[in-house]
């Protein structure tokens, strides 16, 4: 059913927002009786990164970043046989707990839905203008993913 669809009515929920993230949310979005596989990915702030102890970092994204990741979802779902999709992100401060991103697939078998669940977190992280500003325990900070 999701491959013969080109109208991307497979997208159901796409978010960047500075209010705190709901799974329940997410995962309602995307379900659907005709799936019989949902995968859904939790990105989580850590308190470490490259063996750093890290005390907590923000979120920042460009103003099209929301656009972006709608034309993202619409590029992975396109001809693949997916029945929802879902992707919400984060700005703004974060604790160390807190969620971060977001990302649900609906298809009609888990095999179907695992790797494309992880295609969608690899190409959010690669497009979307969303950049992040860790601070470290010892004072230094890093800002990650901005161009280079």
């Amino acid at each position: 059913m999701g491959a013969d669809k080109n109208d991307h009515d497979q997208i159901r929920l796409v978010g960047v927002s500075a209010a705190p993230l709901d799974v329940s949310a997410v995962y309602d979005a995307v379900q659907t009786s005709a799936a019989g596989g949902i995968a859904v990915f939790v990105g989580v702030v850590r308190d470490h990164d490259a063996g750093k102890p890290v005390t907590g970092l923000a979120y920042s994204a460009h103003p099209t970043a929301e656009l972006v990741m709608r034309d993202v979802l619409a590029e992975v779902v396109t001809g693949q046989p997916v029945e929802a999709v879902a992707a919400v992100h984060r700005v703004g401060d974060l604790s160390i707990g807190d969620l971060a991103v977001i990302v649900a697939v609906a298809c009609g078998h888990r095999g179907q839905a695992f790797p494309l669940c992880h295609r969608l977190v690899d190409e959010i992280k690669a497009k979307v203008p969303i950049w992040k500003h860790q601070v470290f325990a010892d004072g230094s900070d890093e800002w990650v993913g901005t161009p280079q």
